[in-house]
């Protein structure tokens, strides 16, 4: 089918704004997940408890997890193109709608919003917990709230936009291949033990594979929030002064330009399994943060989306007219 993957890529975004991530509904990336649990607790017995052989560990678990997540779709859509073109289609855009998370990121981070306005500060720090990765016993409802817009930020682009241009490139196989180098990094990327090794080899691949969609992503959310009417100019200035304020080289490209957008100031400080973590600021603090600016980032996110979506969808149809 000739526009089979622009037309894969509507549906599956239409999938996500109306379905979302349904409980109970297998997924994909659960399984991922479950793959690269098993398969750490296996290589960590078959190869040498020293940094080599952890090193050595944590490329296999990366290769082997790429070429399962590859070949099971790849496997799945060679069997439905058999049977029709249009079982072949409906998969595709059901793979589409498995690798998008923007439902999902506005749904969790919303339950931070809610608690934060109706409930306690305790079942605010437990939603949060929910969608970050550091320790959130000790925070503030301030601080609460800025981990909500940053992980809405940063996951606009790993979460969003970065698969949705994978699948655009090769549909679900290719797309899917990101979601297991992304999973990776958030299951073992970990600068201390017992991920310092083993989980050095999918860091560093996964910021390879979110360098150039990181920045594609901070551009496009530069351009939406221009057409949102926020500041636009503050969004450049901090996105040009802040992009590499983060241990990795892509985290705060779209950061940043949320931050400037927002006039706000992100990051700083955190703790990791009980370990503090030194990090610098993103953004300046123009006004004070409040829960409404959960709600901001989330219009952000889904402006951002849209207008990747309309320049995929562009993309896709001129390649199709030009075969």
């Amino acid at each position: 089918m000739k526009y089979e993957i622009l037309y894969a890529l509507l549906l599956g975004f239409l999938l996500d704004c109306l379905l979302g991530d349904p409980q109970g509904f297998p997924h994909p990336i659960v399984a991922i997940g479950k793959l690269i649990a098993w398969l750490e607790k296996a290589l960590r017995r078959l190869f040498p408890r020293n940094k080599a052989g952890e090193l050595a560990a944590g490329a296999v678990l990366w290769s082997l997890t790429v070429a399962v997540s590859f070949l099971v779709p790849y496997g799945l859509l060679l069997l439905a193109e058999r049977v029709s073109p249009w079982l072949h289609l409906a998969l595709q855009s059901v793979f589409c709608w498995q690798i998008l998370a923007a439902r999902s990121l506005q749904t969790e981070s919303m339950k931070v919003y809610t608690a934060l306005k109706t409930g306690t500060l305790e079942d605010a720090r437990h939603a949060v917990s929910m969608i970050v990765g550091r320790d959130t016993q000790q925070l503030d409802a301030d601080a609460v709230t800025r981990a909500a817009v940053e992980t809405v930020a940063e996951n606009c682009s790993d979460g969003v936009i970065a698969p949705m241009l994978f699948f655009t490139l090769g549909g679900g196989p290719l797309a899917f291949v990101y979601k297991a180098v992304n999973t990776m990094d958030s299951m073992l990327g970990y600068v201390e033990p017992p991920y310092k090794n083993i989980g050095c080899v999918p860091a560093k691949l996964d910021d390879v594979f979110n360098y150039l969609p990181a920045r594609i992503s901070a551009i496009a959310m530069l351009l939406a929030g221009g057409l949102l009417k926020l500041d636009f100019q503050n969004g450049l200035r901090i996105f040009k002064r802040d992009r590499y304020n983060h241990a990795s080289p892509n985290s705060a490209q779209t950061e940043s330009v949320c931050a400037g957008l927002l006039g706000l100031r992100l990051a700083g400080d955190a703790w990791y399994h009980g370990v503090l973590h030194k990090k610098k600021y993103i953004g300046d603090a123009l006004r004070p943060i409040e829960p409404e600016d959960i709600k901001r980032a989330c219009r952000l996110m889904y402006a951002t989306t849209v207008l990747m979506l309309l320049l995929c969808a562009a993309a896709l149809a001129v390649v199709g007219m030009m075969g």
